[in-house]
């Protein structure tokens, strides 16, 4: 996102350092010094009514199995490109704008219970549409289901998970301190589900509501996003003579409050909201 930046003292391989914030937001990470003292959580209900009708179209014209997954990622990227802000961590209590655009998600390779999990990490361009969004997730879900091979992220906890526990501690904290300094090499970066932009769960697939869900305190993501399964209900009209039917999916999403401030969280929000209402928004770049 930002490749005419020149890298300057301070700066990760992963984000640059923010010079310019007021020396208010600089003290923040100070006082929250983790993820878990920082978390906002915030509930929604996104009305779809007009989504579902997007959603048919778009399956008749050939995009199978389109639907609320690839909304909720193709609208945030969309609010990064808009809000930049959004896409901002905190590491070594510095606050850092990230280099690039990178969604996790967790993926059961079937559908059992005992079916295995993995993580997966999907890097996606601010210009991103709707479309580049469905191609690239499908394409990076298809890959793990479609193999048993392990995958980067489980090859690197296969190797450590072997080592005994009192070596196992002291590698995550010279892991910690690395990250802290900014030293954690790209090849660790590239397959850690723990730094990124968001971290997403589609609980609807599971056919349950959605939950609160912490953020971790190792590695760099500030968001996390749950969202549950698709609802009707019956909204009182104007005037409160009658009643309409709609379709909602709820979301609950946990925030770092130390990346940008309330005013600015409130804005990405209703910016949100609007393309998960109107998804034909999302067709062509910003």
């Amino acid at each position: 996102m930002a490749r005419n930046y020149k890298q300057r003292s301070g700066d990760r391989i992963d984000g640059r350092i923010i010079h310019t914030l007021p020396g208010f937001c600089k003290f923040i990470p100070f006082i929250m010094k983790s993820r878990n003292d920082a978390e906002n959580f915030y509930e929604q209900s996104f009305e779809i009514s007009a989504a579902e009708g997007w959603f048919k179209k778009q399956r008749a014209a050939g995009y199978k199995g389109i639907g609320m997954l690839h909304l909720f990622i193709a609208a945030y990227i969309r609010c990064i490109a808009a809000l930049p802000g959004l896409n901002r961590f905190v590491s070594g209590r510095r606050i850092y704008a990230r280099n690039n655009i990178e969604i996790v998600m967790a993926v059961k390779r079937g559908l059992s219970i005992n079916s295995s999990e993995t993580m997966i990490k999907v890097e996606f361009e601010p210009t991103d549409t709707v479309y580049d969004v469905y191609n690239k997730m499908n394409a990076a879900i298809e890959e793990i289901k479609s193999s048993e091979d392990a995958n980067g992220t489980e090859v690197f906890a296969e190797k450590y998970a072997k080592l005994p526990r009192f070596v196992l501690r002291l590698a995550l904290w010279l892991l910690n301190v690395a990250d802290y300094f900014g030293l954690l090499p790209k090849k660790i970066l590239n397959v850690s589900p723990f730094h990124g932009s968001m971290i997403i769960t589609d609980l609807g697939s599971l056919g349950i509501s959605p939950v609160f869900h912490h953020i971790y305190n190792f590695g760099t993501l500030p968001v996390f996003i749950s969202f549950g399964a698709k609802r009707r209900q019956y909204d009182i009209c104007e005037g409160g003579r009658s009643t309409v039917e709609r379709k909602y999916v709820d979301a609950k999403i946990t925030l770092d409050e130390r990346i940008v401030d309330g005013h600015y969280y409130a804005s990405v929000l209703k910016l949100l909201n609007t393309y998960m209402k109107d998804p034909s928004l999302l067709e062509v770049p910003p």
